[in-house]
């Protein structure tokens, strides 16, 4: 990393260490962001091992979501330089790499499917590239990063265990809703209210407030098609036990 063993790095040096470029670190210092606190005698910006925390911290800020013109702020709010709150930068940011790597994980699924189409003598359908990309995208369109940091921490409360057992419960609920509407029972029955209050207990464990939940409903609504495509049942069922679902809240 150049002149490392001084504890000085060019702003060239840095750029190329760091992975970001020298135009980035000329606008962090332009908006007062990140500055060299040293230069040499001809001017040369020298950035030391203080500037260089400061940049991690900008750029973990930046990957949880933090917009730019906010960062500054956040960094004043805590100037401390030490184990401690680095610390708990580095907490946040596994969590969101945590999150993050559930959400490959789903990609990889719907990647697996289209290779196992290719073992066939058919190429995959449009429909079915295109089912994958709209996976892609609508955590991402409908969550802000907040609220998928939220998320993602109340899977890690709960634990592999207990969200195992709660889908087991949920796919119950789902059979138990449909068998509801098949018998016509009136959604100001006791037993739909019963059931109304189950299927939103669960909903409670994964949501941290109204703004997710609303997020999630607005998800399914835009998405239901592409979300309900690897599950046991059909759209059409689904988006009557939704429909059904919202009725018996009302009451």
């Amino acid at each position: 990393m150049g002149t490392a063993e001084s504890g000085q790095w060019s702003i060239g040096e840095l750029a190329r260490a760091c992975g970001v470029s020298v135009r980035t670190l000329h606008h962090y210092d332009e908006i007062g962001l990140l500055s060299a606190s040293g230069r040499t005698p001809s001017g040369h910006r020298r950035y030391g091992e203080g500037d260089l925390r400061r940049l991690y911290r900008i750029r973990a800020l930046q990957m949880l979501g933090i917009p730019l013109a906010s960062i500054t702020a956040v960094l004043d709010m805590s100037e401390d330089d030490d184990l401690a709150s680095m610390r708990v930068l580095l907490d946040r940011q596994l969590r969101h790499v945590q999150q993050h790597a559930q959400q490959v994980q789903t990609l990889q699924i719907q990647l697996g499917k289209l290779l196992d189409r290719l073992d066939t003598p058919t190429m995959p359908t449009a429909e079915q590239f295109m089912s994958t990309l709209e996976m892609i995208t609508v955590f991402e369109k409908h969550f802000t990063p907040e609220q998928r940091q939220q998320l993602a921490d109340k899977r890690q409360e709960l634990g592999a265990e207990k969200i195992e057992a709660a889908k087991h419960q949920w796919a119950t609920l789902v059979e138990e809703g449909l068998e509801l509407i098949r018998a016509g029972t009136s959604v100001t029955d006791p037993a739909v209210q019963d059931w109304v209050r189950s299927w939103d207990g669960i909903g409670e464990m994964f949501h941290s407030g109204e703004d997710t939940k609303a997020a999630a409903r607005e998800a399914w609504q835009e998405n239901s098609q592409t979300i309900s495509a690897d599950l046991p049942w059909g759209a059409d069922d689904l988006a009557r036990l939704m429909a059904y679902l919202q009725k018996a809240r009302a009451q």
